[in-house]
């Protein structure tokens, strides 16, 4: 897996954090689409576990997708990604048991192959230190959302130069099957749509990041 650059500078704001506190440390990392959250998650995840005591699980937002079959009764198949096409309610359920340490939760993920979300795919025991949750909207302060940030010890935002996300995020509509007209139609209609509004939560952040 690729290093990204943004990890140390996360470790050194995560670590001593964790280290300082009792029990467990929910660590929230945000950002616009294809910014390279799940990336750092799954990188900070993985450097946590050699610190002794820091035992560490990445959980994605995104494991709360609305079905695509929900999401078409719903009209909102072409919205696919916006803060409404999610489970908030859900989402908080699932990081209020993560606060509460239950002896085993399993946490949702989303296959990227089936463009579906995944149930209990990720099992979190009791003894893990610290969680590493990501996704688009974790410092929203609407509706469900609004209920997040509280949950999250130590918010982080991700951010990187919107040619970069832009080429990331038309790459991955190429590989769902979209030509590239409907690509671009897709990520400038709909992911930067999203990004705006991600935006506009960032000051809601402990620490901001770069991409470079």
């Amino acid at each position: 897996m690729r290093v990204p650059d943004t990890l140390q500078p996360a470790l050194d704001v995560v670590v001593p954090y964790a280290r300082g506190r009792e029990g467990r440390t929910v660590v929230g990392i945000c950002g616009p689409p294809a910014a390279g959250k799940s990336t750092l998650s799954t990188a900070l995840a993985d450097a946590l576990n050699v610190h002794d005591g820091l035992s560490s699980v990445a959980v994605p937002m995104d494991g709360f997708h609305l079905s695509n079959v929900e999401l078409d009764r719903l009209g909102l198949t072409e919205r696919k990604g916006a803060p409404e096409t999610f489970d908030a309610a859900g989402f908080v359920h699932l990081l209020r048991r993560l606060r509460a340490m239950e002896e085993l939760v399993y946490a949702p993920s989303y296959s990227r192959t089936l463009h579906e979300s995944i149930g209990g795919v990720i099992p979190v025991p009791a003894s893990v230190r610290v969680i590493v949750v990501e996704g688009n909207y974790l410092l929203l302060d609407r509706g469900p959302w609004a209920l997040v940030r509280e949950l999250i010890d130590l918010a982080l935002y991700l951010d990187a130069p919107d040619e970069v996300r832009q080429d990331s995020l038309v790459r991955r509509q190429l590989a769902r099957g979209l030509d590239l007209e409907r690509a671009h139609d897709w990520v400038f209609r709909s992911d930067e749509r999203n990004a705006a509004v991600i935006a506009a939560t960032r000051n809601r952040a402990d620490l901001i990041l770069t991409r470079a």
